[in-house]
């Protein structure tokens, strides 16, 4: 799956579920790129902007794509430390609702 993909597939989930109001978040693949979810803009806004966030997401594309799919728990990955969350932790808990 490339970034196009997961970045429509966001756009997707958030145009269904919204996205998280007044926030920004990001979540970063490191080299292989990032998906900005803009909740500052009704509707909110999905692209591949690495900028600035409330929350920044850190996670490989492949952990993230199992996590997507529901082959891992985000939880755990969070506990293995295959992802890490940059800054507001609070964002980071209301982004299942996304997701699912």
């Amino acid at each position: 799956m490339s970034l196009g993909d997961i970045t429509a597939g966001m756009q997707e989930r958030v145009s269904r579920n919204g996205g998280i109001a007044g926030k920004k978040v990001v979540f970063d693949f490191g080299d292989d790129g990032a998906v900005l979810i803009d909740g500052t803009v009704t509707p909110a806004a999905v692209s591949n902007d690495g900028s600035e966030a409330d929350c920044r997401i850190k996670v490989s594309m492949a952990d993230f794509q199992e996590i997507a799919a529901g082959r891992q728990n985000a939880q755990m990955a969070f506990m293995m430390g295959k992802l890490k969350v940059e800054g507001d932790m609070g964002i980071a808990m209301q982004l299942g609702k996304i997701l699912s």
